[in-house]
């Protein structure tokens, strides 16, 4: 008898990024020649998804394409194509995954605030300490010619992200379901602000929580 495990798999559609779908493996006895197949697309993807971010690493945007990336993995490009339908969708799968790998201890860290101003700071004091430890993600930000992120659908693509993050908000009565649109949108916006633009006086963590609180609080202050 095989065991059974739960994956979140991030998918996109047409290029952008969409939810997180949670699903439970079948175990082998259950039908082993169907997750055969499924570990082997699983650990192409994989292969194309590290070829990616290497190649972001050495190279920059500039250097993906999918006939970089498929000599990279070592796979054929029909395999890349196969996989992902473009070099943008590609390159947003694997930027994507890298940042939640990368802010994958938020959560705890996140357990014990108590109001959705907190949440907001400790977010993004977090997702700033996630691109200093992983500079690749810094990448994200350089206006060089060719990066996707700064196409039109750059915050269609960060917003769910930050949404797997931020929407225990809702869930812990810390904000509406109403609000939640807005925090996802100044949250974003300010945190790539933050990461882009360092500066002396929010240089630490502590100087920027303090930053962060004083002009977020009253704005995100219940009403009283």
């Amino acid at each position: 008898m095989g065991h059974e495990r739960r994956v979140s798999v991030e998918f996109l559609s047409q290029g952008r990024l969409c939810n997180v779908v949670t699903c439970d493996v079948i175990s082998p006895d259950e039908g082993s020649g169907d997750r055969v197949g499924d570990n082997l697309q699983v650990r192409s993807q994989q292969k194309i998804l590290s070829a990616t971010v290497r190649l972001i690493e050495t190279g920059g945007f500039e250097a993906v394409n999918m006939a970089a990336i498929a000599h990279e993995a070592g796979v054929s490009r029909q395999t890349v194509y196969s996989n992902f339908g473009s070099r943008e969708e590609v390159v947003s799968k694997a930027m994507a995954d890298l940042t939640v790998e990368a802010l994958s201890g938020i959560n705890a860290r996140l357990l014990a605030v108590n109001s959705a101003c907190e949440y907001v700071v400790e977010f993004i004091v977090a997702a700033r300490a996630a691109v200093r430890a992983h500079p690749v993600l810094a990448t994200l930000l350089l206006t060089e010619r060719g990066d996707p992120v700064f196409s039109m659908e750059m915050m269609d693509r960060a917003k769910p992200v930050a949404h797997g993050f931020l929407s225990p908000i809702v869930e812990r009565n810390l904000a509406t379901s109403e609000e939640l649109d807005d925090i996802l949108e100044i949250s974003v916006r300010l945190g790539l602000s933050v990461i882009a633009f360092d500066s002396h006086s929010i240089h630490g963590d502590e100087n920027l929580r303090s930053f962060l609180t004083r002009w977020l609080q009253p704005a995100m202050a219940p009403p009283s």
